[in-house]
Order: C-alpha cells, then sequence, then structure tokens
C-alpha cells in the first residue's frame, strides 16, 4: 500500500517519526501535504500541514512514553496523566490528535488510535474514520507483521469497492469509482458543510488517479463481479438484485445494521438478510446505502470534533479551525471563478 509521494518527501516523513516512541503497529501520512491535490500549487503543498496516524497496541505506555518525549504537543490534558488522555482517545472515532505541533520545521498533526481499535474500524466500519483515510492513497511510514491488521487493511479496500458499486451505475468510468470511494467516509461529514473545501473529493482523485489505481486495480481485477476494461478506464458491474444482494450481504457489519435500521420498521424485528434482500430489489438500494454510511459519518465525526477542544486546547482549536474555513473559502472563490 505504499504509493509514491511528493518528491524528496521519504527522509522528511522518517526524520519527523524519529521524535515519537517506536512502538508503533502502523504509521501512514496522509492528505495536501503528502499527496498534490487539484488546484494547489507544487510549491504549496510543500507547506502544507503534513497529516500522520500512528497505531499502537499499548495507547497507555505510548502515551506515557510521548509525553516524557513530547510533552508540549499536549493540551492541559497532560495533566491528568496517559491513563485518560487514553480514556478520551477511545471516545468517538478512538483516534487522539495532537494538532499545530511543529516538528522538524514543519507544521503537523498526528493522531493515536489503538491498533484493535484501528482493526475493528478496517472489518466492521464501526466509525469510518480511520479507515475511510485508508481507502483513500496514504504513504506508508512503518508497519509491522501483524497478521490481523495486514487482512484488515485489504478487507477495508474490498468493502470499500462493494459500497461504491451499489451507488453506481450499471456503467462508468474508472475515475467514477475513485470518485465515489473518495467520498465514502466525508457523506454526512458536518465538516464539508462548514469548514471544508467542498470540491475535496474532486481535488483528491483528479490528481492521484494512478495512486487509486494501484491501491485498487488487483482488487477490481479480481472482482467476479466487474468487468474491468483497464485500458479504456470503463467499469461494467452487475446491476440484478441477484448481484446487488451479494454485494449487501458482503458489506461491513456496523453498514448493514445501519442499513436495516433505516429499512425495517419499528417492531418488526426481521432479519438482517431478509432487509438486504428487500433493499436488493429496491430502485433506490444506492440511496439506501449512501443513508447508512451518512449516519455512520455523521455520529463519528460530530464525536471527533467535539473531542478537539479538549486535545487541542481552545487556542489551537481556534487556530485550526479558522485554517479550515480559510481553504473553504478559497476553493469556493476558485470554483465560482
Amino acid at each position: 500500500m505504499a504509493l509514491p509521494a511528493l518528491p524528496g518527501s521519504g527522509v522528511q516523513f522518517r526524520r519527523i517519526l524519529a521524535h515519537f516512541p517506536q512502538e508503533l503497529s502502523l504509521a501512514f501520512a496522509y492528505g495536501s501535504g503528502v499527496f498534490r491535490q487539484a488546484g494547489t500549487a507544487p510549491s504549496q503543498s510543500v507547506h502544507n500541514m503534513l497529516d500522520f496516524v500512528f497505531a499502537v497496541d499499548d495507547s497507555v505506555t505510548w502515551h506515557m512514553m510521548n509525553l516524557l518525549k513530547n510533552r508540549s504537543h499536549y493540551s492541559f490534558l497532560k495533566l491528568f496523566g496517559p491513563k485518560q488522555i487514553s480514556n478520551i482517545q477511545s471516545c468517538g472515532a478512538g483516534i487522539y490528535y495532537n494538532t499545530l505541533v511543529r516538528c522538524n520545521g514543519r507544521m503537523i498533526k498526528y493522531g493515536v488510535i489503538g491498533t484493535d481499535a484501528l482493526i475493528d474500524d478496517l472489518l466492521h466500519w464501526k466509525t469510518l474514520y480511520v479507515a475511510g483515510r485508508l481507502q483513500k492513497p496514504v504513504k506508508i511510514l512503518t508497519q509491522n507483521e501483524n497478521g490481523k491488521l495486514q487482512a484488515a487493511l485489504l478487507s477495508n479496500l474490498k468493502s470499500a469497492v462493494t459500497a461504491a458499486f451499489l451507488m453506481l451505475p450499471e456503467s462508468f468510468s474508472e475515475e467514477d469509482l475513485y470518485m465515489q470511494i473518495a467520498g465514502l467516509s466525508y457523506s454526512g461529514d458536518f465538516r464539508m458543510i462548514i469548514g471544508e473545501d467542498r470540491s475535496k473529493v474532486l481535488n483528491i482523485v483528479k490528481e492521484n488517479v494512478p495512486h487509486f489505481q494501484k491501491l485498487y486495480s488487483n482488487i477490481l481485477q479480481e472482482c467476479p463481479q466487474v468487468v474491468y476494461k483497464h485500458q479504456l478506464g470503463r467499469l461494467e458491474i452487475d446491476k440484478s438484485p441477484e448481484g446487488q444482494f451479494m454485494q449487501l450481504m458482503a458489506l461491513p457489519r456496523t453498514l448493514q445494521q445501519k442499513i436495516t435500521s433505516f429499512v425495517d420498521p419499528p417492531g418488526k424485528n426481521r432479519d438482517v438478510e431478509e432487509v438486504l434482500l428487500k433493499v436488493a430489489h429496491d430502485p433506490d438500494c444506492g440511496l439506501v446505502v449512501h443513508q447508512g454510511i451518512s449516519g455512520i459519518v455523521r455520529t463519528s465525526s460530530l464525536i471527533q470534533s467535539s473531542k478537539t477542544i479538549l486535545t487541542a486546547g481552545l487556542k489551537k482549536s481556534v487556530t485550526y479551525s479558522m485554517k479550515k474555513m480559510y481553504k473553504m473559502t478559497k476553493g469556493c472563490l476558485r470554483k465560482a471563478s
């Protein structure tokens, strides 16, 4: 899953990683500071904030060691110690972010998530927060030999393809597929209304189609339900009720439960398979799947954002929000022109 990023970034990432405790099951960098996005000049990309996620087996121990090395990265919560920091981490999307941190000459933001919580999100889309980031190109910096984690990373990509198929027509372009996949983790996210550039998904995909192809081409070639015309950049999928039922049954557990709660009237208590069979015959099947995904993302993004004022502190929270608003306004002006 390690993919080409901006030129010359590898050494810088390793130097930044060296500032942190090394007990990591997975570390990756993502975002506009790592992969160029449409509408962003190369000279601007190298000044964007760098975003990292660190997966750790023991969150309490990792935060304890990081407090010794990088105490200034934390808000007032450092006064309560690593156990309370880990308790707050477990709320919402299960990730704890330190933001607007100056490290090795760059401004960075890094999130810490437990390995088990990450695997759970990758397999079941419990929050689709970190799993959603890993459906888009990222730069893997380190990864241990955890077989369960490796299998979960692949499962997450396959689930993203399946969900996207259900929301797409019978025939579509490769770029359409990647747009749908890139947008999964933004569905229902209130920050796409307040605080994010609304062209974000298009900007991510437009400059990074080869990176998406490296992530998904093998999955598409091995999928029995799709005709993948690689040279033409076109795909055709089975949109029969039988085909859609197979896809619905392959979705992550949390999404199946969300779909069932939307479709099954209160008091009926039908089993998931029966409800999904009904959805497979529904002309609005794709819309129902989209609603289910939005329900997952809406909840996790609200809780995670509300944590920011605790994990970042008031001053950093305001500064970070203003930066997001500036990016959103600039994106709207660029689109209008």
